[in-house]
């Protein structure tokens, strides 16, 4: 399974009703909130084995899949 395939199916776990394929903006526009935000994060560290940083927590890294991906490349490279 490709790493985008992994990433948007534990998405899917979090929220099925948003489209994180193809929304570019989910902190920006409120697609997503504080609780979905926390819920991705858990998602995420169990998925791929990382922990996310209080100080990457923002929109840059949440906004989009291939966002949340780049975060997780660079969590697993350092």
């Amino acid at each position: 399974m490709d790493e985008m395939r992994k990433l948007l199916d534990a998405l899917a776990e979090v929220r099925d009703d948003v489209d994180f394929e193809n929304e570019q903006a989910l902190v920006d526009d409120g697609v997503i909130d504080s609780l979905d935000l926390t819920q991705i994060m858990l998602a995420l560290d169990e998925a791929f084995g990382i922990h996310i940083p209080a100080g990457e927590i923002g929109p840059e890294n949440f906004n989009n899949a291939q966002s949340m991906l780049d975060l997780v490349h660079s969590l697993q490279n350092s």
